[in-house]
């Protein structure tokens, strides 16, 4: 099984065979003055892996480049943080993202020395990204996976995961597995979510395994793909109540396969009490943020309530996404309004984008 291939958005609802794919998460990139520092002199030549690289070490001051916010000085002493063995303190920030690492390297001088690894690797996983998409650059894969090897030689748990994908991609499977294990095994919850999908298909109780570990530390895909092993007794005893459950986390962690299946699983009393509110509300919730059967059966629901502008925007989404079961429905709705109310449904229509998921828009509506 394929991490990297996407799957139809809409096929959630445990299907006789195929679960779910997907790639990696992406690097958080935050904004700061200090991070566009970091990058200057690597901008200034991207051809080679050198060039980044050195972008990091000492300028002709001798002054290290990564300068830290004013706000955050580096202790001299660093007291018992110090006596931290530096092996384990890498092995303990291998899975940090910037902002922790940051905040790390900012706690003695030591941890910054010992750190210096990690905030290399955070650059060339940058610009592996870069390479990868064409961001700014001429996309180059060969140089991409050379700079997320390059990354994970310095320990970067994240730089492991995107080079285990292009592996995966290339079709050299056990060196992206040795890759995803390795990164697991750091802590990293898309590693060990990436993991569980390689094992899925050939020891299921592995994956769920990994799925697990992955989900308790909040990864949404993990916990949607457990969810689904529990639904459908795959490596694990079916249990409802628990899938529902993982749906249920996954959906507030913006999985909108998952808030179609929390939505599936409140209208038909699988695992909840059933609750018409609380599926209208993830139904709708799925529909805003691109899932086509949502949409579908969002917009069903709307025009038996009367409702037939916003019915109409909701089939015809579902329709351009490929749903073409709703292609009659959308006839006949359209059969049955003036050309006005038809042309606003499709400028409507015409504007449309799918909602960015924020973590805080949930927490009001999810438990009854």
């Amino acid at each position: 099984m394929k991490p990297s291939t996407s799957m139809d958005a809409s096929k959630t609802w445990p299907p006789s065979s195929v679960p779910s794919r997907f790639s990696a998460l992406p690097l958080h990139n935050p904004r700061s003055s200090s991070k566009k520092k970091m990058s200057r002199s690597a901008d200034a030549n991207p051809n080679t892996i050198s060039s980044i690289v050195s972008s990091l070490h000492f300028q002709q001051t001798g002054r290290e480049r990564i300068e830290f916010p004013s706000k955050t000085p580096v202790s001299s002493s660093g007291g018992i943080f110090s006596d931290l063995p530096f092996d384990i303190l890498a092995r303990l920030a291998a899975a940090f993202d910037i902002p922790e690492l940051w905040a790390a390297s900012a706690v003695c001088r030591p941890w910054r020395e010992a750190l210096r690894p990690l905030r290399e690797a955070m650059v060339l996983l940058r610009w592996g990204k870069r390479f990868k998409h064409g961001r700014g650059v001429r996309p180059d894969p060969k140089r991409a996976l050379e700079c997320f090897l390059k990354g994970s030689e310095r320990g970067s748990a994240a730089a492991m995961v995107d080079a285990g994908l292009m592996y995966w991609e290339m079709g050299r499977k056990e060196e992206g597995r040795a890759l995803y294990a390795r990164a697991a095994e750091l802590r990293h919850p898309a590693a060990q979510c990436n993991l569980g999908i390689c094992f899925l298909e050939a020891e299921p109780e592995e994956a769920v395994k990994w799925f697990f570990r992955a989900a308790e530390m909040g990864n949404s895909r993990a916990q949607y793909s457990l969810a689904l092993c529990l639904h459908k007794g795959r490596g694990v005893k079916c249990n409802l109540r628990e899938a529902a459950r993982w749906y249920l986390k996954s959906a507030e962690g913006g999985n909108v396969r998952a808030m179609y299946n929390a939505s599936l699983c409140y209208a038909t009393g699988e695992g909840f009490s059933r609750d018409l509110r609380c599926a209208r509300i993830w139904m709708k919730r799925a529909a805003d943020y691109g899932h086509r059967k949502a949409q579908f059966e969002h917009g069903l629901e709307l025009f038996s309530a009367g409702e037939a502008v916003k019915a109409l925007v909701y089939v015809e989404l579902a329709v351009r996404a490929g749903e073409t079961a709703a292609s009659h429905i959308r006839d006949a709705i359209v059969h049955t309004m003036a050309q006005p109310l038809r042309d606003r449904a499709m400028i409507s229509v015409d504007r449309w984008r799918p909602q960015q998921f924020q973590h805080l828009c949930h927490a009001k509506v999810t438990y009854f």
